[in-house]
């Protein structure tokens, strides 16, 4: 099943990107799941939740993973693909994030937005997707 995704440019608006205003963390060791955090807080903005996919939440929906608590998973090794999915930022506080992110030297990672229509796919075929779209990325460059 393929779901063609389209890359949209980042705008610098205030207005509240969809979806609960939550992050989704994937395929980051232990080691570096608190620098993923410190990150978060640097933002200085309203606080932002952040969850710890692990390979139990593979078949979940993005919507079900976004249900759950704070933290949900820090702590636990993952060997997924090395992803950020955010939701509910505004488009400033995901610039300032993905600057962030670049700043700290951190290896290079798939990034994806909730939208209403990748909310209902499983956390594995997001992951499928954003990888296909990598390469094919790679491939134009």
């Amino acid at each position: 099943m393929s779901h063609k995704g389209t890359f949209k440019k980042i705008g610098k608006s205030k207005k509240q990107m969809y979806g609960p205003r939550k992050i989704i963390v994937c395929g980051y060791p232990i080691a570096e799941q608190n620098s993923i955090l410190s990150l978060i807080q640097g933002l200085k903005s309203d606080y932002i939740p952040a969850i710890f996919a692990t390979e139990c939440n593979l078949n979940s929906s993005l919507k079900d993973i976004m249900k759950l608590n704070d933290n949900y998973g820090l702590g636990e090794f993952s060997n997924m693909k090395r992803a950020i999915i955010m939701s509910g930022l505004t488009q400033q506080e995901l610039q300032k994030f993905m600057t962030a992110y670049k700043s700290a030297g951190l290896p290079s990672q798939l990034w994806a937005g909730l939208t209403p229509i990748s909310e209902t796919w499983l956390l594995k075929t997001l992951l499928d997707e954003l990888s296909a779209e990598a390469e094919a990325f790679k491939k134009l460059h």
